[in-house]
């Protein structure tokens, strides 16, 4: 697929003249002329001197460089007055240059003296349509920066940003970033960023996965841990893509100079979640409020962590701010069996709900806990959403998406007799 400029929020449209006359050209002065008048009263000395003058100037003053770190891109052009191309591959590779520069809270991010207005920065989000990316976005255009969502619409959803249109600070690009290659792998994904992130010195962070950890056999499970995958299991392309992700990121990191970050994000919920995308919250939430048994596989004794998304949002932004690489794991520690995190949902929606079970998958993790010892200590970061006060939030944005229309008409009927 082709890249489309779906929302710009600068664009104006300038209205051209009814009508135009250009201006006559001048004769130009005879050669003659021109050196008789260089010349007189030694004007062709005075210019002499003051181009000697400024070389000194210039050679002797102290170089700037440009915001963080000089422009490596290599292109010479200010952010703000780049070259726009009516090809629109092109302006999408010049507004990742110019976003990626900035980056998302990237290396020039330093404490800003009190009573100085911090700076807004110029921001790519790819995936920023989606379910986590759209929360992320939400946080990053209320600090006053500047955002260009890059999504495929695959899993995300141009609702989720919808509100952000007529906000000049806000563009919206569909675009694949896997292309040209049209691999669906977040192995190329990450590689492509990488290699942008190389090109123009930003700082680049990698959502990872507490999938990296397979089904652990240490737990809780800390970043030291190597995980227990397998590697040619039906669970494996994802584990593994991940896994690979990251071995890419930190090779840029110590091959190429690359800042980067890595966050081990485990299972989190929230509202804008895909209603059928087959997690556990989403698809016990969603069958709940259609009256449908929810499906537990296995005896639903596997147990799980769930974070609520505002508080894995605030851990990313802690992340990219901060001076550490990590990994870190970025997750609620509470942890849930299945059967119990049925319990809460039928206590949110249904209490006469009921559970089917069915025949476990293959390579079904049996723990997942995260150790956020690390995240305490150098983000200063912890979750603050339990899922008792979380889940209530998302019933509300599922309930609207699977019903809304239903209770709009119902709602006209009511109101009509």
């Amino acid at each position: 697929m082709g890249s489309e400029l779906i929302y710009r929020g600068h664009d104006e449209t300038q209205p051209l003249p009814d009508s135009y006359s250009p201006k006559q050209d001048k004769p130009l002065l005879s050669m003659t002329r021109l050196i008789r008048y260089m010349l007189r009263e030694q004007r062709l000395i005075c210019v002499l001197i003051g181009i000697a003058i400024a070389t000194v100037f210039f050679s002797i003053l102290p170089s700037k460089s440009a915001p963080y770190g000089g422009s490596r891109s290599g292109s010479g052009y200010p952010f703000d007055k780049m070259p726009q191309h009516e090809n629109t591959l092109s302006r999408l590779e010049e507004y990742q240059h110019r976003a990626a520069y900035h980056q998302v809270l990237g290396s020039g991010a330093a404490k800003i003296p009190l009573g100085l207005r911090r700076k807004g920065l110029r921001i790519v989000v790819t995936g920023g349509a989606g379910f986590v990316g759209s929360h992320l976005v939400d946080r990053l255009m209320q600090r006053g920066d500047s955002v260009i969502v890059v999504d495929n619409f695959f899993t995300g959803r141009k609702e989720n940003v919808m509100h952000h249109f007529g906000n000049p600070r806000f563009e919206l690009i569909r675009h694949d970033v896997i292309e040209p290659i049209l691999l669906e792998t977040n192995v190329v994904g990450t590689m492509n960023m990488l290699g942008l992130a190389k090109r123009v010195g930003a700082r680049f962070l990698l959502t990872s996965t507490s999938e990296v950890y397979g089904d652990p056999l240490q737990h809780p499970q800390v970043e030291t841990y190597w995980g227990n995958v397998n590697p040619i299991g039906v669970r494996s392309c994802y584990d593994e893509g991940k896994r690979t992700a990251e071995t890419l990121t930190m090779d840029y990191h110590r091959g190429a100079g690359v800042e980067v970050r890595i966050a081990r994000i485990f299972n989190t919920y929230g509202p804008r979640m895909c209603i059928d995308d087959g997690r556990v919250v989403s698809n016990f939430v969603a069958q709940a409020l259609r009256k449908e048994p929810m499906t537990v596989y296995g005896d639903g004794k596997q147990t799980r962590s769930f974070q609520y998304v505002s508080d894995l949002v605030e851990g990313l932004m802690r992340l990219m701010e901060g001076e550490h690489v990590g990994p870190f794991n970025l997750g609620n520690p509470g942890e849930f069996t299945m059967l119990e995190l049925a319990e809460v949902v039928k206590d949110t929606i249904d209490p006469n709900a009921k559970i089917e079970f069915r025949p476990n998958t293959e390579d079904d993790p049996h723990k997942r806990k995260p150790d956020i010892t690390r995240a305490e200590e150098l983000l200063g970061w912890e979750p603050k959403v339990s899922l008792r006060n979380g889940l209530p939030l998302m019933v509300t944005d599922f309930r609207q998406r699977i019903f809304g229309d239903h209770m709009e008409a119902t709602s006209t009927a009511t109101s009509a007799s």
